[in-house]
């Protein structure tokens, strides 16, 4: 029996309204674990904060920990999409590696405060461990991958073996990230001092403009 097109429409409001309100729990949830933390943070924080009442909060989630698995997922997905280098000539070690420090840097400063809350609930939970092993391990993973492509065509002579080489790279990158760079020109001259470490390590040829070249002395 083909549906009536009023229910239709009723039923597709109502979904959408579903998942606005939804959307706004785990905006409002992330922002609140985040100034907050997750054993300070209550459901009616979470709730006073997104205008919705208690029972509305558990027509989505069952429990705080589910709201803030649900959060530390959404953190999970933006942080490894951050690292989708659309656009960029993986052949290019120079491109491929400033776009990958800016995309690294912007996605720890969105997530700064809330990415500290997530590493240390991952210390007493499970399911909240396996994203922040997601979180740390794949960017390295892949940037094995990377480097061991690069030094199959001939393009890298990493400093050493790709494993070395990716946990040197992602733990500089973890470590510049908590300086949350929010001025523009310090953000640019940041990326750019770590795609010169980045390619140092790699073994690539830099830029004539890597502000860790010497230049010649004039004089």
């Amino acid at each position: 029996m083909t549906e009536p097109a009023a229910w239709g429409r009723a039923r597709s409001s109502r979904e959408g309204k579903d998942h606005e309100t939804r959307t706004a729990l785990l905006e409002r949830a992330a922002e609140v674990f985040a100034t907050e933390g997750y054993a300070a943070t209550t459901i009616a924080d979470i709730t006073a904060a997104a205008g919705v009442s208690r029972a509305s909060f558990y027509l989505y989630f069952t429990s705080k920990a589910d709201v803030f698995a649900s959060v530390a997922v959404a953190v999970r997905d933006d942080f490894l999409a951050a690292h989708e280098m659309t656009g960029v000539d993986e052949t290019d070690p120079v491109a491929l590696g400033r776009a990958s420090s800016a995309a690294f840097l912007r996605a720890n400063t969105r997530h700064h405060d809330l990415m500290a809350v997530i590493e240390h609930q991952s210390l007493s939970d499970e399911s909240i461990a396996a994203i922040w092993s997601e979180i740390r391990e794949r960017p390295r993973r892949r940037m094995v991958r990377y480097v061991e492509q690069l030094t199959e065509l001939g393009l890298a002579s990493p400093a050493a073996d790709a494993e070395s080489v990716a946990t040197a790279v992602v733990g500089m990158f973890a470590e510049f990230a908590h300086q949350r760079i929010t001025d523009p020109l310090e953000f640019e001259r940041t990326v750019d001092a770590l795609n010169a470490m980045y390619l140092r390590l790699l073994g690539a040829e830099p830029l004539e403009s890597d502000p860790m070249v010497l230049q010649d002395d004039p004089s």
